[in-house]
């Protein structure tokens, strides 16, 4: 296959090195797609948030948190495409693969969703 067998699109996101393994680009895109879905329960539990638990918060209080919980949800989307194609580079260019920096972001949406958990417990007594 040359350069030029392959779409515009492919040319400019992956200019250099060579077709790899097509089993590993399907893995990474399985990877995508995994984080895609991570990404839509976060969008899910950010409306889920606003949209249920108006007993349990004040409003700008539940409006914030929700927003912060889709926040995340739309960071890992957006950090599971640019992690698609940093992935795909290296393949190509048979560099080390890059660590996932959405790993991070990943927790610390966790970790608000444990906190606004424990705080609907605890103000729902």
């Amino acid at each position: 296959m040359t350069q030029n067998d392959r779409s515009k699109l492919a040319r400019t996101l992956l200019p250099e090195g060579s077709e790899p393994d097509p089993r590993f680009t399907l893995a990474n895109e399985r990877t995508f797609l995994a984080w895609i879905r991570t990404s839509l329960a976060f969008l899910a539990g950010g409306i889920a948030l606003e949209a249920f638990t108006a007993g349990a918060f004040p409003g700008p209080v539940r409006t914030a948190l929700a927003f912060f919980v889709i926040g995340v949800g739309m960071l890992i989307a957006l950090g599971a495409g640019v992690r698609w194609v940093r992935v795909e580079r290296s393949m190509r260019t048979g560099r080390p693969l890059p660590l996932p920096a959405i790993v991070p972001l990943l927790s610390l949406g966790a970790i608000a969703g444990a906190v606004a958990a424990i705080a609907m417990v605890l103000l729902g007594r």
